[in-house]
């Protein structure tokens, strides 16, 4: 178009029907401004797409970004899955201070909070929350205790062994001044014992009346996908079974893993054998080396939550309102809601990071990290180089490090890379089969197991729990 024709084109606009009705002209600026704004969200939305596998990747404008040195927000400094994350290990909190005391004679539970910083209220909610403890009831001169403090010493909490089998905190968070009562239970010597005989009824009323009920949820676990219980095994059935027992000097306070079953059934023969390869990866197998519990889920959510407020990929940073690669997703729920482990595994670090804030770090073995981030306060319980099983508390959520509201940054890290955790949770364990170097360790430890059944001595147990001298 030449320019008098588009000088004729404006002129023709200007004295059109358009120009000359107000209403219609700002009808036609909102069509404009709505199709503007849906051109730029979709452009935005370009700038990722989900591959197969569930991750994220970024497209030609994220790498321009990039490629111009944008700084990313992502709280671990990250631009894309693709970069490989630094995992810390042990704790990092300066103002964090755990002190180890001996009760003098003329003090007592209420001194000691009070001194520490707690008003005589807080006290004694705090006491009536385990009003006829034992512990409470016996502090004595010469009792030990921990008194844990913060930023310019405020208190965070006080514990004391209250049982051979636990210890107590007494706690305040630091966020919502929150006090509460929590048990921790004591880390035992781990001995192997074994248990056997023939059912008069069930399997489970037959180790409750041995005192070993706990075993039961374990064996169920374990061989849900071999058996039906109430119809495979029936009285007449003969059962062993190999296990941990977690002892304090000479009380039983527990079992452990199981390392092995053998229940034979009307000509049946129902095995599960515990092995480790060499990944670390442990699993149970039958005598064959085929896997049990296939399908059965890997993972449990890190805590309840109302809503997820960002996903895993890239977003609008709720903070900078840039569009930036997001690490974790986020999930919305009440501060102090409990933060739980997500597998079994070891606390490889806790303490302040940066904008992550306060973060746990847990290795679950294969290569496996799992993170959790922007906790309020971290269970008394959860501590640097601590095993913690699949649902254990860990923490609380919270709205520490760079934050607008109370959530928990969730992450998942496979061989220093993040997956999409949304992806991750709905993974069910494989049903993995033995390479045959693998399977030639698998019949050797079989081996070792049965001839612990075999020439073990049975675990006696009276009334009490406590339980005769088990073997290794």
């Amino acid at each position: 178009m030449s320019s008098p024709q588009f000088h004729h084109f404006l002129l023709r606009l200007r004295r059109s029907a358009l120009f000359r009705s107000r209403p219609l002209l700002l009808a036609s600026s909102t069509a404009l401004l709505v199709v503007l704004f849906f051109s730029v969200s979709l452009i935005l939305s370009a700038t990722s797409r989900q591959t197969p596998s569930g991750h994220w990747s970024a497209s030609p404008i994220h790498a321009l970004g990039k490629s111009l040195g944008l700084k990313s927000d992502d709280e671990l400094g990250l631009n894309n899955e693709s970069d490989k994350v630094t995992l810390d290990e042990g704790e990092n909190d300066p103002a964090h201070r755990v002190e180890k005391k001996i009760l003098q004679r003329g003090e007592s539970i209420y001194t000691i909070l009070t001194a520490a910083g707690l008003t005589p209220a807080e006290v004694h909610e705090l006491t009536s929350q385990i009003k006829g403890n034992r512990a409470i009831k016996g502090l004595r001169a010469g009792k030990t205790y921990e008194l844990e403090t913060g930023k310019n010493g405020t208190f965070i909490s006080f514990s004391m062994q209250s049982s051979p089998y636990e210890v107590l905190h007494l706690v305040k968070d630091q966020q919502t001044g929150k006090l509460s009562a929590e048990s921790e239970t004591i880390e035992y010597d781990t001995r192997v014992a074994t248990i056997e005989g023939t059912l008069r009824s069930s399997l489970s009323s037959e180790l409750r009346s041995r005192n070993r009920g706990s075993l039961n949820p374990k064996i169920r676990k374990i061989l849900s996908s071999r058996l039906n219980f109430r119809r495979d095994i029936q009285p007449g059935a003969t059962y062993r079974i190999l296990f941990q027992e977690m002892w304090n000097e000479n009380h039983c306070v527990g079992t452990g893993d199981i390392l092995a079953i053998e229940i034979n059934s009307k000509g049946q023969r129902f095995n599960a054998y515990q092995f480790t390869n060499a990944k670390g990866d442990t699993a149970y197998y039958d005598e064959n080396g085929r896997a049990m519990m296939q399908g059965r889920s890997m993972f449990i959510k890190p805590c309840s939550y109302r809503r997820i407020s960002s996903g895993f990929g890239y977003r609008i940073n709720p903070v900078t309102g840039q569009h930036q690669f997001h690490g974790g997703v986020d999930l919305a729920a009440p501060v102090g809601t409990p933060v739980r482990a997500v597998a079994d595994g070891r606390v490889i670090f806790r303490g302040r990071k940066g904008n992550a804030g306060n973060l746990v770090t847990i290795a679950h073995g294969g290569g496996l990290h799992t993170m959790y981030m922007h906790l309020s306060r971290y269970a008394a319980s959860c501590r640097y180089g601590k095993r913690v099983k699949q649902g254990d508390i860990i923490g609380y959520i919270g709205s520490t490090g760079r934050s607008t509201g109370p959530h928990l940054d969730f992450r998942i890290v496979r061989n220093g890379h993040l997956q999409n955790p949304l992806v991750a949770l709905k993974q069910t364990a494989p049903r993995r089969s033995l390479s045959p170097a693998e399977l030639h360790s698998f019949l050797a430890r079989v081996q070792t197991y049965q001839h612990q059944l075999n020439t073990d001595r049975p675990v006696m147990v009276a009334d009490t729990g406590k339980s005769g001298e088990p073997v290794l």
